[in-house]
Protein backbone atom coordinates (compact mmCIF):
# COMPACT_ATOMS: atom_id res chain seq x y z
CA UNK A 1 0.00 0.00 0.00
CA UNK A 2 1.31 3.53 -1.13
CA UNK A 3 1.11 6.66 1.63
CA UNK A 4 -1.56 9.01 0.55
CA UNK A 5 0.18 12.29 -0.83
CA UNK A 6 -0.32 14.59 1.47
CA UNK A 7 1.08 18.30 1.60
CA UNK A 8 0.86 20.80 4.12
CA UNK A 9 0.78 24.53 4.45
CA UNK A 10 -0.61 24.78 0.87
CA UNK A 11 -0.41 28.54 -0.78
CA UNK A 12 -3.97 28.87 -2.76
CA UNK A 13 -2.44 31.77 -5.11
CA UNK A 14 -0.32 28.73 -6.63
CA UNK A 15 -3.04 26.61 -7.02
CA UNK A 16 -6.10 28.79 -8.65
CA UNK A 17 -5.58 30.31 -12.22
CA UNK A 18 -6.64 33.75 -10.36
CA UNK A 19 -3.83 33.95 -8.28
CA UNK A 20 -4.93 34.69 -5.12
CA UNK A 21 -5.75 33.49 -1.74
CA UNK A 22 -4.30 31.79 1.72
CA UNK A 23 -2.86 29.03 2.94
CA UNK A 24 -5.02 25.48 3.20
CA UNK A 25 -4.25 23.56 6.41
CA UNK A 26 -3.03 20.74 3.69
CA UNK A 27 -4.02 19.15 0.11
CA UNK A 28 -4.40 15.16 -0.17
CA UNK A 29 -4.22 14.04 -3.44
CA UNK A 30 -6.16 10.90 -4.36
CA UNK A 31 -4.76 8.77 -7.58
CA UNK A 32 -6.04 4.84 -6.72
CA UNK A 33 -8.64 2.92 -4.55
CA UNK A 34 -5.69 2.87 -1.59
CA UNK A 35 -5.78 6.46 -1.38
CA UNK A 36 -9.63 6.49 -0.53
CA UNK A 37 -8.73 4.46 2.23
CA UNK A 38 -6.42 6.25 4.12
CA UNK A 39 -8.15 9.43 3.01
CA UNK A 40 -11.17 8.93 5.66
CA UNK A 41 -8.22 8.92 8.74
CA UNK A 42 -6.36 11.59 7.12
CA UNK A 43 -9.36 14.27 7.39
CA UNK A 44 -10.25 13.27 10.52
CA UNK A 45 -6.63 13.61 11.97
CA UNK A 46 -6.37 16.77 10.08
CA UNK A 47 -9.87 18.43 11.09
CA UNK A 48 -10.19 21.12 8.63
CA UNK A 49 -13.05 21.61 6.13
CA UNK A 50 -12.42 18.56 3.41
CA UNK A 51 -13.02 20.72 -0.32
CA UNK A 52 -12.99 18.72 -3.73
CA UNK A 53 -10.21 20.59 -5.68
CA UNK A 54 -9.33 20.14 -9.24
CA UNK A 55 -7.02 22.29 -11.64
CA UNK A 56 -8.46 26.24 -9.67
CA UNK A 57 -10.27 27.36 -12.37
CA UNK A 58 -13.09 28.17 -11.06
CA UNK A 59 -12.19 29.04 -7.06
CA UNK A 60 -12.12 32.43 -5.55
CA UNK A 61 -10.28 31.71 -2.03
CA UNK A 62 -10.09 34.08 0.58
CA UNK A 63 -7.20 35.53 2.26
CA UNK A 64 -4.67 34.32 4.98
CA UNK A 65 -4.71 30.97 7.16
CA UNK A 66 -7.72 28.92 6.15
CA UNK A 67 -9.03 26.02 7.89
CA UNK A 68 -9.47 23.80 4.51
CA UNK A 69 -8.26 20.82 3.57
CA UNK A 70 -8.10 20.65 -0.41
CA UNK A 71 -8.61 16.49 -1.82
CA UNK A 72 -7.69 16.61 -5.21
CA UNK A 73 -8.43 13.82 -7.66
CA UNK A 74 -5.55 12.46 -10.14
CA UNK A 75 -7.56 9.72 -11.08
CA UNK A 76 -6.29 9.81 -14.22
CA UNK A 77 -8.34 6.50 -16.06
CA UNK A 78 -8.65 6.37 -19.62
CA UNK A 79 -10.29 8.02 -21.81
CA UNK A 80 -11.25 4.60 -23.08
CA UNK A 81 -14.39 3.54 -24.92
CA UNK A 82 -16.30 0.78 -22.68
CA UNK A 83 -19.01 -0.76 -25.37
CA UNK A 84 -20.99 0.87 -28.30
CA UNK A 85 -24.90 0.10 -29.53
CA UNK A 86 -27.50 1.93 -31.35
CA UNK A 87 -27.35 4.31 -28.44
CA UNK A 88 -24.27 5.24 -29.20
CA UNK A 89 -20.76 4.90 -27.58
CA UNK A 90 -19.92 4.65 -23.91
CA UNK A 91 -16.70 6.09 -22.79
CA UNK A 92 -15.12 6.30 -19.11
CA UNK A 93 -12.60 8.56 -18.19
CA UNK A 94 -11.26 9.48 -14.95
CA UNK A 95 -11.83 12.81 -13.32
CA UNK A 96 -7.63 13.89 -13.11
CA UNK A 97 -8.20 14.20 -16.46
CA UNK A 98 -8.31 17.58 -18.20
CA UNK A 99 -11.19 18.71 -19.97
CA UNK A 100 -9.39 19.95 -22.68
CA UNK A 101 -7.69 16.39 -22.90
CA UNK A 102 -10.81 14.81 -22.91
CA UNK A 103 -11.87 16.79 -25.79
CA UNK A 104 -9.19 16.16 -28.19
CA UNK A 105 -9.36 12.62 -27.61
CA UNK A 106 -13.05 12.63 -28.32
CA UNK A 107 -12.52 14.49 -31.56
CA UNK A 108 -9.87 11.88 -32.60
CA UNK A 109 -12.00 9.15 -32.19
CA UNK A 110 -15.34 11.04 -33.72
CA UNK A 111 -17.08 10.87 -30.77
CA UNK A 112 -19.32 14.42 -30.37
CA UNK A 113 -21.30 15.69 -28.06
CA UNK A 114 -19.26 17.94 -25.94
CA UNK A 115 -17.17 19.70 -28.47
CA UNK A 116 -18.59 22.89 -27.61
CA UNK A 117 -17.02 22.98 -24.49
CA UNK A 118 -13.52 23.64 -26.14
CA UNK A 119 -11.98 26.31 -24.39
CA UNK A 120 -13.19 25.35 -20.64
CA UNK A 121 -10.37 25.00 -18.27
CA UNK A 122 -10.59 22.47 -15.43
CA UNK A 123 -10.68 18.89 -15.06
CA UNK A 124 -12.82 16.00 -15.80
CA UNK A 125 -13.99 16.50 -11.81
CA UNK A 126 -14.88 19.90 -12.00
CA UNK A 127 -16.67 19.48 -15.22
CA UNK A 128 -19.53 17.20 -13.63
CA UNK A 129 -19.75 18.80 -10.05
CA UNK A 130 -20.23 22.41 -12.01
CA UNK A 131 -21.80 20.98 -14.97
CA UNK A 132 -19.46 22.78 -17.20
CA UNK A 133 -21.49 23.63 -20.43
CA UNK A 134 -20.91 26.54 -23.39
CA UNK A 135 -23.12 27.09 -26.44
CA UNK A 136 -26.22 24.83 -25.72
CA UNK A 137 -24.06 21.59 -24.40
CA UNK A 138 -23.73 20.98 -21.13
CA UNK A 139 -21.19 17.85 -19.48
CA UNK A 140 -23.80 15.89 -17.33
CA UNK A 141 -26.64 16.21 -20.77
CA UNK A 142 -23.81 13.45 -21.73
CA UNK A 143 -23.09 11.36 -18.22
CA UNK A 144 -25.17 8.28 -17.91
CA UNK A 145 -23.12 7.15 -15.05
CA UNK A 146 -20.16 8.66 -12.05
CA UNK A 147 -18.34 7.21 -9.61
CA UNK A 148 -17.85 8.92 -6.26
CA UNK A 149 -16.59 8.64 -3.01
CA UNK A 150 -17.56 10.78 0.23
CA UNK A 151 -16.63 10.07 3.99
CA UNK A 152 -20.79 9.26 4.57
CA UNK A 153 -21.22 7.18 1.65
CA UNK A 154 -17.91 5.39 0.91
CA UNK A 155 -17.27 4.57 -2.71
CA UNK A 156 -20.50 4.14 -5.28
CA UNK A 157 -21.13 4.41 -8.62
CA UNK A 158 -25.01 6.08 -9.32
CA UNK A 159 -27.01 6.35 -12.54
CA UNK A 160 -28.64 9.36 -14.37
CA UNK A 161 -31.85 9.52 -12.65
CA UNK A 162 -29.81 9.24 -8.92
CA UNK A 163 -28.63 13.20 -9.78
CA UNK A 164 -30.08 16.50 -10.32
CA UNK A 165 -28.32 18.73 -12.76
CA UNK A 166 -28.70 22.45 -14.02
CA UNK A 167 -27.27 24.94 -15.17
CA UNK A 168 -23.52 24.76 -13.31
CA UNK A 169 -25.17 22.41 -10.70
CA UNK A 170 -24.91 18.87 -9.99
CA UNK A 171 -26.39 17.22 -6.98
CA UNK A 172 -26.20 13.32 -6.24
CA UNK A 173 -28.61 11.97 -3.79
CA UNK A 174 -27.97 11.12 -0.61
CA UNK A 175 -24.98 13.67 -0.83
CA UNK A 176 -25.39 16.87 1.44
CA UNK A 177 -21.81 18.04 2.08
CA UNK A 178 -18.77 16.93 0.89
CA UNK A 179 -17.99 14.09 -1.92
CA UNK A 180 -15.47 13.31 -5.08
CA UNK A 181 -15.98 12.95 -7.97
CA UNK A 182 -13.43 10.17 -9.38
CA UNK A 183 -14.46 8.67 -12.84
CA UNK A 184 -17.50 9.31 -15.42
CA UNK A 185 -19.13 7.61 -18.09
CA UNK A 186 -20.82 9.27 -21.33
CA UNK A 187 -22.47 8.00 -24.12
CA UNK A 188 -21.68 9.78 -26.78
CA UNK A 189 -22.30 10.38 -30.89
CA UNK A 190 -20.60 8.90 -33.49
CA UNK A 191 -19.90 12.15 -36.14
CA UNK A 192 -17.17 12.96 -38.55
CA UNK A 193 -13.30 13.86 -36.07
CA UNK A 194 -12.76 16.72 -39.31
CA UNK A 195 -16.00 18.36 -38.13
CA UNK A 196 -15.87 17.77 -34.49
CA UNK A 197 -12.68 19.77 -34.78
CA UNK A 198 -14.13 22.65 -36.80
CA UNK A 199 -16.80 22.85 -34.55
CA UNK A 200 -14.16 22.94 -31.69
CA UNK A 201 -12.35 25.63 -33.10
CA UNK A 202 -15.19 27.69 -34.46
CA UNK A 203 -16.73 28.01 -30.77
CA UNK A 204 -13.24 28.14 -29.05
CA UNK A 205 -12.70 31.26 -31.49
CA UNK A 206 -15.94 32.85 -30.26
CA UNK A 207 -15.34 32.73 -26.81
CA UNK A 208 -11.68 34.16 -27.19
CA UNK A 209 -13.30 36.99 -29.22
CA UNK A 210 -15.68 37.96 -26.18
CA UNK A 211 -13.90 36.55 -23.27
CA UNK A 212 -10.11 37.01 -21.47
CA UNK A 213 -9.15 33.74 -21.99
CA UNK A 214 -5.46 34.46 -21.23
CA UNK A 215 -5.71 36.39 -18.23
CA UNK A 216 -5.29 35.69 -14.69
CA UNK A 217 -9.56 35.08 -14.06
CA UNK A 218 -11.50 32.38 -12.66
CA UNK A 219 -14.43 32.09 -14.94
CA UNK A 220 -17.30 33.67 -15.00
CA UNK A 221 -18.20 35.34 -11.39
CA UNK A 222 -22.17 35.22 -11.39
CA UNK A 223 -24.29 32.87 -13.08
CA UNK A 224 -26.69 34.45 -15.57
CA UNK A 225 -30.24 34.85 -13.86
CA UNK A 226 -32.77 33.43 -16.05
CA UNK A 227 -33.72 34.80 -19.20
CA UNK A 228 -30.62 37.46 -18.76
CA UNK A 229 -27.09 38.17 -19.22
CA UNK A 230 -24.76 38.38 -15.71
CA UNK A 231 -22.09 40.15 -17.81
CA UNK A 232 -24.80 42.48 -20.20
CA UNK A 233 -26.34 43.31 -16.68
CA UNK A 234 -23.00 44.49 -15.52
CA UNK A 235 -22.10 46.31 -18.40
CA UNK A 236 -25.22 48.33 -18.11
CA UNK A 237 -24.56 49.13 -14.39
CA UNK A 238 -21.04 50.85 -15.03
CA UNK A 239 -18.85 47.79 -14.18
CA UNK A 240 -17.03 47.16 -17.14
CA UNK A 241 -13.05 47.67 -16.28
CA UNK A 242 -13.79 48.60 -12.41
CA UNK A 243 -11.18 47.95 -10.48
CA UNK A 244 -10.48 47.91 -6.77
CA UNK A 245 -6.46 47.57 -5.65
CA UNK A 246 -5.26 44.70 -7.89
CA UNK A 247 -8.70 43.29 -8.88
CA UNK A 248 -10.82 44.69 -11.36
CA UNK A 249 -13.94 43.74 -13.56
CA UNK A 250 -11.97 43.03 -17.42
CA UNK A 251 -13.09 45.18 -19.91
CA UNK A 252 -13.56 42.71 -22.14
CA UNK A 253 -16.38 40.98 -20.56
CA UNK A 254 -17.80 42.47 -16.84
CA UNK A 255 -18.95 38.92 -16.07
CA UNK A 256 -15.18 38.18 -15.43
CA UNK A 257 -12.50 39.25 -12.31
CA UNK A 258 -9.07 39.56 -13.73
CA UNK A 259 -6.19 40.03 -11.53
CA UNK A 260 -3.90 42.84 -12.81
CA UNK A 261 -1.67 42.62 -10.32
CA UNK A 262 -1.22 41.30 -6.63
CA UNK A 263 -5.02 40.68 -5.75
CA UNK A 264 -6.39 40.23 -2.97
CA UNK A 265 -9.48 37.82 -2.46
CA UNK A 266 -10.85 40.94 0.06
CA UNK A 267 -10.74 43.20 -2.84
CA UNK A 268 -12.48 40.79 -5.31
CA UNK A 269 -14.97 40.54 -2.52
CA UNK A 270 -15.50 44.04 -1.88
CA UNK A 271 -16.06 44.48 -5.66
CA UNK A 272 -18.57 41.26 -6.05
CA UNK A 273 -20.36 42.76 -3.53
CA UNK A 274 -20.54 46.22 -4.89
CA UNK A 275 -21.81 44.78 -8.32
CA UNK A 276 -24.42 42.29 -6.44
CA UNK A 277 -25.92 45.33 -5.12
CA UNK A 278 -25.82 47.76 -7.90
CA UNK A 279 -27.39 44.78 -10.37
CA UNK A 280 -30.61 44.55 -7.43
CA UNK A 281 -30.73 47.96 -7.25
CA UNK A 282 -31.40 48.68 -10.30
CA UNK A 283 -32.58 45.93 -12.00
CA UNK A 284 -34.19 44.09 -9.49
CA UNK A 285 -32.27 41.00 -10.02
CA UNK A 286 -29.91 39.17 -7.55
CA UNK A 287 -26.80 38.07 -9.18
CA UNK A 288 -25.72 34.28 -7.69
CA UNK A 289 -22.30 33.43 -7.52
CA UNK A 290 -20.94 30.80 -9.84
CA UNK A 291 -17.34 30.93 -9.14
CA UNK A 292 -16.63 28.41 -5.40
CA UNK A 293 -15.62 30.90 -2.64
CA UNK A 294 -13.47 28.65 -0.70
CA UNK A 295 -12.29 29.68 3.35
Amino acid sequence: MTALDLTHDVPLARRTTLRLGGTALAEAVVREEEDLVALTDALCELGGEPVAFGAGSNVLAKDGELGVVLVSSRWATGPARLAEDESGVLVRVGSGIKLQSLLAWLASEGLSGIERLRGIPGSVGGAVAMNAGSWGQSFCERMVRVRLWSPAHGERWIEAGQWEAGYRRFAPEGEEGFFLVLEAELLLSKRDPAAIRADMSEYFLRKKAVQPVAAATCGCVFKNPEGESAGRLLDRAGFRGVGLGGMAFSEMHANFLVNVGDGRSSEAMELISLAQSAVRTRFGLDLELEVKVVG
